[in-house]
């Protein structure tokens, strides 16, 4: 695995905010085509903005990986990861997970939760996440945060909103759909 240096790992300043906004729109964007339809993936990102990120950059749990990568956590669970579609399968998410499950586990005794998205279920099930269930993200604009009923889960999920796809429309969406909710622990 590459070191944290040719990553340039550290954490994310004010300034960042427009880099953050940029990966995680270009992560779902490329890495979640296969398993969302264009409407799905148009929706995610809502009328979300770089100000959205600096309000959570202030909140000084924020991993930057520049140009590359953004991890978020918060005691049990992390709340964010994306990285750019050219650089999955690098390492960079694995490294960045690591960051993100430190800083879930800071004050936190409990197993560790996050929410993935479908595309990604398999990246945290290699991690030692396991499935416990499936649903709507609570995270996010429109989402609502459910932490009770999320206690100690992962999960692949659709955004909150967006509809599933016809029938039949796409191979991928119409497998996973059947999958909406992937809760998974660690």
């Amino acid at each position: 695995m590459p070191a944290d240096s040719e990553f340039s790992i550290r954490a994310a300043r004010l300034e960042d905010a427009d880099t953050v906004f940029n990966i995680t729109k270009a992560s779902i964007a490329g890495l979640s085509r296969d398993c969302y339809t264009p409407a799905q993936i148009a929706k995610w990102m809502g009328e979300r903005t770089p100000r959205f990120y600096e309000d959570l950059i202030a909140r000084g749990r924020m991993t930057v990986c520049l140009r590359n990568g953004v991890v978020d956590a918060e005691p049990g669970e992390v709340t964010r990861l994306f990285v750019l579609p050219e650089t999955a399968g690098t390492g960079l998410g694995r490294r960045l997970l690591d960051i993100g499950v430190a800083q879930a586990r800071a004050g936190h005794s409990g197993p560790i939760r996050l929410e993935a998205t479908v595309n990604a279920e398999a990246f945290y099930r290699r991690y030692g996440f396991r499935s416990t269930g499936r649903g709507h993200f609570s995270h996010g604009l429109g989402g609502r945060a459910h932490r009770d009923r999320l206690h100690g889960i992962v999960s692949s999920r659709r955004p909150e909103g967006v509809p599933r796809p016809a029938e039949g429309t796409r191979r991928q969406a119409s497998r996973h759909n059947r999958q909406v909710r992937t809760s998974l622990t660690g």
